[in-house]
């Protein structure tokens, strides 16, 4: 009887939970704030940014590292996404550098590879600036930004090594839940480093933690899905397909940041409403989800009314 009674509870307790949170009032709060923050567009530009300024650093750090170790950043790619057929081929055309080519870089290179980067760091930036509502700082904050490139790569270097390890299996469920803790306290330092240490740690916790859950679940969903997109493309447009794959892949994981960036500045302000005694209570939060379900009986019996009505008789 206690663990039933304990299993009860907890259900209970976890019903309550759910309907705080998905509660209308901070549902359309969250809408309001991804709206605000323009959330489509900003995933959008963040992963062309990331496009421009990630393809030619594989294919850079491939062409200078292949002399001293083994680093083929195609072969990753293909590995970490199990990619086959045309598929891989499309990302070996457009990552793999051709034979014979050299591995120095001249000084056009350098100063494009700089300014891609430094321009995907600062539209990072504008998205803590705009969610946390930030006056924006722009080529100010250029140290933070290039601070930011070197936690970057040392990011993508862990995340490398966790798949080397844990990234057996079509999921990946082992190493996209080793990968979530050091997603949450890279993404929470993101948002120091990249807003001028002006927003605080404690304001960040939620957005780290929910963007962490949310990167693990895309990263398992990518694993079953990026190898028929990939091949899908290039199918279709050979390695130019690569590139459309891509930017597709990216900018789901963008739209991710985005979304949790929204979410977890609200979260953290009803939390803070919360700790002031500001919490709605129970009766209201039951009072607005009986106005939702009202409102879609009602629009179920309309429809099934127009459906009735629309039907040809015998």
């Amino acid at each position: 009887m206690p663990c039933v009674a304990g299993r009860a509870i907890t259900r209970e307790r976890l019903v309550r939970t759910l309907t705080f949170w998905l509660r209308p009032a901070f549902a359309l709060r969250v809408v309001n704030r991804f709206q605000k923050i323009v959330g489509f567009d900003r995933s959008i530009a963040l992963a062309s940014s990331a496009l421009t300024a990630l393809v030619p650093l594989a294919i850079l750090t491939g062409a200078v590292l292949s002399g001293v170790v083994h680093y083929d950043a195609a072969e990753r790619i293909v590995n970490r996404y199990h990619l086959t057929g045309s598929g891989a081929e499309a990302v070996h055309m457009l990552l793999d550098p051709p034979e014979g080519a050299s591995a120095s870089v001249g000084l056009l290179g350098v100063v494009f590879l700089t300014i891609s980067t430094l321009s995907f760091a600062r539209a990072v930036q504008r998205l803590f600036e705009q969610a946390w509502e930030l006056k924006p700082l722009s080529v100010r904050n250029t140290r933070n930004d290039l601070l930011w490139i070197v936690g970057l790569g040392a990011y993508a270097a862990v995340l490398g090594w966790i798949q080397a390890m844990l990234g057996g299996g079509r999921l990946g469920l082992a190493a996209a839940l080793s990968e979530a803790p050091v997603t949450a306290v890279f993404l929470a330092w993101s948002g120091r480093i990249l807003s001028g240490k002006r927003i605080g740690p404690s304001k960040l916790i939620p957005f780290g933690i929910i963007a962490a859950v949310l990167t693990a679940a895309y990263s398992v969903g990518a694993n079953v899905y990026l190898p028929r997109l990939f091949n899908s493309y290039a199918a279709r447009y050979g390695a130019v397909g690569a590139v459309f794959a891509m930017i597709s892949a990216l900018f789901a994981a963008m739209l991710v940041i985005v979304a949790s960036a929204a979410l977890g500045r609200e979260m953290h302000d009803e939390l803070t409403r919360i700790r002031a005694g500001s919490r709605p209570s129970d009766h209201e939060i039951r009072r607005q989800w009986d106005s939702i379900l009202d409102q879609a009986r009602m629009r179920w019996r309309t429809a099934r009314e127009q459906v009735t009505h629309h039907r040809p008789k015998d």
